[in-house]
């Protein structure tokens, strides 16, 4: 955690450039966590003579937790962060609810990548830059995981027109605002998202 605090402030899940910045810090994570096991390796070598030593046995254990942040790595180098005139006019037109950027929803079939998620209430509005996005799959895969969670009768819809998005974020600016609703889908959505 300290890594993350030091180098990549702004790397909460929800944020612009998200994807962008969490790829960093999982990459210098993984490189570290390599680091470790690669010098405790060369230590008990270097002072033993011989690769059987506890030191070997330690930075063998060490590649464990190495090897899961390379899975980490793995994943985030398959998604990029949502950017460009896109985000920048969503961020504007977005102003006043409560959004998300980045955000990767996996389920056993298919990975979902929306660039840019409003929600107002009991409202969820996304944007998806995936032209073949597979909006009724996503609608049970969501729907299932917000009733898991508690959370009865929620819109959700997911917009691969730019155009049509951005009119939808105006108009959600006049639903009824409902922060306690809208805080806890929120934070479901960030809970089950990469």
């Amino acid at each position: 955690m300290w890594l993350r605090r030091l180098f990549f402030t702004e790397s909460l899940k929800g944020t612009r450039n998200y994807l962008d910045t969490q790829k960093k810090y999982e990459i210098i994570r993984t490189l570290i966590y390599f680091a470790v096991s690669l010098s405790l390796f060369a230590a008990g070598y270097i002072q033993t003579k011989t690769k059987v030593n506890l030191l070997t046995i330690v930075a063998v254990l060490g590649c464990l937790p190495a090897s899961k942040s390379a899975i980490s790595v793995i994943m985030f180098l398959r998604f990029r962060s949502f950017g460009g005139q896109a985000a920048e006019e969503a961020a504007r037109k977005g102003e006043g609810l409560s959004c998300l950027f980045d955000m990767v929803f996996t389920s056993y079939k298919k990975n979902y990548i929306i660039g840019h998620l409003a929600v107002r209430g009991s409202t969820v509005c996304g944007f998806s830059e995936d032209g073949k996005f597979e909006e009724n799959d996503f609608y049970k895969h969501i729907g299932d995981l917000l009733k898991l969670d508690g959370h009865q009768n929620v819109t959700v819809k997911i917009f691969t027109d730019q155009a049509k998005y951005m009119e939808r974020l105006g108009q959600m600016k006049l639903l009824e605002a409902e922060e306690a609703k809208t805080q806890a889908i929120i934070a479901t959505l960030k809970s089950v998202a990469l």
